[in-house]
């Protein structure tokens, strides 16, 4: 399983973040007392119902009666994250003792990205290593390659200078998210801060704010700031798949709104909700998405995918080639 990293947790003063351990008059052990918790938790703050078509009522018919009195730890824990698989939603966990429960977004498309055939055909063999990027020149040195496989919080001005400075006479860049699951958001506004050269208003967010389906509170936008020091305007390829998740999907959307970026590949994971969660009753813990993001339009339905804008698959009968990348050098030099 390709590991989906965290984007953030937040506690921004509902239920769920009450504390580690329940009061004692408020434990419980009860399995029926456990898994009504965890249904009306989510039916409460969970932020996609709507986005997703999901009937979380029909969910809750179709579970509870799995539940019985005597059912063991060890199954109740099953039907608890089977439930919450519905969600279909990588940013969603059950936590006990004995298990971790999770949703396999990169599995819902094909696979589009092998690192060793870069590395054996594209990439020399001392290819550059500059903090989270791995990165050298193609197609005899018109080209760019910087592979970031991870929002790290390694992001940096020292890196990100190095990088830039040393592609700035190509004719462009291709910056590889597949299969990026992920991570610090700080990441992605240091890198996208150095495609723009004016304040760019990128995508809205907001909050789950009440039990009813459209309680949310008032959008609020996220602005991206330019660097202040070397940039680069020229073309840039952002090459994304079903594993590009979490805060690379929101890179991946952020690039609608700047005018030098191109997505291409295949449509990312989503996971564009920020995760909150509580503890259960019987001390398991849980996380989901309780905030949206919207995009310019203030449209929600990106967490299914930011779509890219040129659609490219791996052919796997071919390890020797990456038709992705391969369109990407084409896009450029062309």
């Amino acid at each position: 399983m390709k590991k989906i990293l965290i984007l953030l947790v937040v506690c921004l003063g509902l239920n769920a973040c009450e504390g580690l351990i329940f009061e004692e008059d408020r434990a419980s052990s009860d399995p029926k007392t456990n898994f009504d918790y965890l249904w009306n938790q989510c039916d409460q703050k969970y932020a996609y119902f709507d986005v997703k078509g999901i009937d979380w009522e029909e969910v809750y018919e179709e579970y509870t009666s799995y539940i019985s009195e005597d059912i063991s730890n060890d199954s109740l824990f099953k039907v608890m994250a089977s439930m919450l698989r519905k969600l279909e939603d990588a940013h969603t966990n059950l936590v006990s003792t004995f298990n971790v429960s999770f949703y396999q977004i990169d599995l819902q498309g094909p696979d589009n990205f092998i690192f060793r055939t870069i590395e054996e055909h594209y990439l020399p063999s001392n290819y550059y290593v500059s903090g989270p990027f791995a990165h050298d020149f193609l197609a005899e040195g018109q080209v760019g390659y910087v592979r970031f496989s991870s929002f790290s919080g390694q992001v940096d001005n020292v890196n990100l200078d190095f990088v830039l400075n040393r592609y700035k006479d190509t004719k462009g860049l291709i910056l590889d998210l597949r299969e990026n699951g992920g991570g610090t958001p700080s990441d992605m506004f240091d890198l996208l801060s150095r495609f723009v050269d004016q304040r760019t208003l990128i995508y809205f967010s907001r909050l789950k704010s009440g039990a009813g389906p459209e309680d949310f509170t008032d959008p609020e936008p996220a602005y991206l700031n330019p660097h202040v020091g070397i940039k680069y305007d020229k073309p840039v390829i952002m090459l994304v798949d079903r594993g590009t998740y979490s805060a690379g999907s929101f890179t991946a959307l952020a690039t609608k709104a700047i005018a030098n970026i191109i997505l291409l590949g295949d449509t990312t994971g989503g996971g564009l909700g920020a995760p909150n969660g509580g503890q259960l009753p019987n001390g398991w813990t849980y996380r989901f998405s309780i905030t949206q993001t919207l995009n310019l339009d203030k449209d929600p339905s990106f967490e299914n995918g930011v779509p890219p804008d040129i659609l490219a698959y791996f052919d796997w009968s071919d390890l020797s080639k990456d038709e992705v990348l391969e369109n990407a050098i084409s896009e450029i030099i062309q």
